[in-house]
């Protein structure tokens, strides 16, 4: 990765004060931030979350998923961990971009589910990879992570990229009566661990 000039700026919010840093890959244009709490360090693990872009949870609350749930309780247990890192990256629906992303939804309500919508429409079930996260980790000094995540995949991949992941810790929230079986198909198909569905 070879980032532009890495912009930060103070980021006070409702769960506590963070750093904010803005992240470009000069040659692929990709885009993340990562919002800091403390000084992250390689000689303890840092409290981490690596969290995909999903206007329709963050932004809309909506009840098609739990990522708008997971997003803020990351930021409640980071801040209140008093040392972490929550890295948002732009990879809308998985990889597959805002516009496909809807169109996955407009199958899902045709009936497939949210695996089988995105075969449908000629991608992967998850196109992400967590090559730029790992290097945002890096810059930061937080080689060393405690993760929050119920996606084995997150773990696999931040440990190729050579990130330590001492523990991962699940970041669960309660199915509410839209997304059951969106979260039943993410751990049947997807291999995410989940207890409640």
């Amino acid at each position: 990765m070879n980032f532009e000039t890495i912009p930060s700026a103070k980021l006070p919010t409702v769960f506590g004060e963070f750093r904010i840093y803005g992240f470009r890959d000069i040659d692929s244009g990709e885009e993340a931030v990562a919002l800091v709490v403390g000084d992250p360090c390689p000689e303890k693990a840092a409290l981490v979350r690596i969290h995909s872009q999903c206007l329709t949870g963050d932004v809309f609350s909506s009840k098609r998923c739990d990522c708008g749930e997971q997003l803020n309780a990351a930021l409640d247990l980071i801040a209140r961990a008093g040392n972490g890192v929550l890295v948002y990256q732009q990879k809308e629906g998985r990889g597959i971009g805002l516009t496909n992303k809807i169109r996955a939804y407009e199958l899902q309500d045709k009936g497939l589910d949210t695996v089988a919508a995105n075969i449908s429409l000629g991608f992967e079930a998850d196109l992400r990879d967590y090559v730029m996260p790992a290097e945002i980790l890096k810059y930061l000094g937080a080689t060393r992570v405690n993760l929050l995540s119920n996606n084995p995949d997150k773990v696999q991949g931040l440990e190729n990229e050579g990130i330590i992941v001492e523990k991962r810790i699940s970041i669960e929230v309660a199915p509410n009566d839209v997304d059951k079986n969106y979260l039943r198909v993410k751990k049947e198909k997807m291999g995410h661990l989940l207890k409640n569905v």
